[in-house]
């Protein structure tokens, strides 16, 4: 069932996105080579103590999963594109790290990932990046009322594959507010014009996710939760929510 938000729990929603905000720009801040994805994860979970929050990645378990997630933050690095699951990798020079976090503070919800390069970034890494960022926000001004759900992930399919990435299937964004999923399911792709209607008060994480070689296709590491490019080229992966309101979106997850 997909839920309404009023004004006053956007609000509140905000004040989760603020939380999520800080944690990630601390964790890229501190995100440098010789530093261990279990160092990063302690960091996100300090800024969750100091907020009074609690974590809506740790111990959540969803179908698809063995075990409950044992982290706070999703570290993925490289060829991973989503579901890293911290340990004792030391990130080297060159490295794509991509952080998912989340939080839920005074029972909402808010969710957004950032990518990043660690020391002396390649080219490639960096025109992934730019296009990953660019089509969240082509994402996020779709975000309209009047507008329709499939406008969404046409926006971000067309500069994913414009750019001549891939898009794994079956993963995208979401609803969000009370739980950090909630209906609807938001594709990376869909046709201009169709799907759900957007409506001022419905809340989505919007989450493109690109795969450098151009292919599709992913595997599941044995832990259950680690997504990786199949063509084992790297990824990137962005993530903000998004309110609709009369007057456009709001992203409740940008400082």
């Amino acid at each position: 069932m997909v839920e309404i938000k009023t004004a006053a729990e956007i609000e509140a929603m905000a004040e989760a996105g603020k939380v999520v905000a800080t944690a990630l720009a601390a964790v890229s801040a501190q995100a440098a080579v010789g530093v261990s994805l279990l160092e990063l994860d302690e960091v996100a979970r300090t800024v969750i103590a100091e907020a009074g929050a609690r974590s809506a990645f740790l111990h959540y378990k969803p179908g698809f999963a063995p075990t409950p997630f044992p982290a706070v933050i999703c570290a993925s690095v490289n060829e991973v594109i989503v579901h890293g699951i911290p340990g004792d990798y030391r990130l080297r020079e060159g490295d794509l790290l991509s952080v998912d976090f989340g939080v839920y503070l005074d029972g909402w919800a808010a969710d957004a990932a950032v990518s990043l390069v660690v020391g002396a970034p390649r080219p490639g890494d960096l025109a992934l990046i730019e296009t990953a960022q660019a089509a969240l926000e082509a994402g996020i001004a779709a975000c309209v009322p009047g507008g329709r759900l499939g406008d969404v992930g046409h926006a971000i399919a067309a500069a994913g594959r414009g750019a001549g990435y891939g898009i794994p299937e079956d993963f995208g964004g979401h609803g969000i507010g009370r739980a950090m999923h909630e209906d609807p399911h938001v594709p990376n792709h869909g046709r201009p014009g169709r799907g759900m209607a957007l409506r001022p008060g419905l809340v989505l994480a919007i989450e493109p996710m690109f795969a450098a070689g151009g292919g599709d296709d992913y595997v599941i590491a044995a832990d259950g939760w680690t997504m990786s490019t199949a063509d084992g080229s790297r990824a990137a992966h962005v993530e903000h929510t998004v309110a609709i309101t009369e007057d456009g979106p709001r992203v409740l997850t940008r400082l």
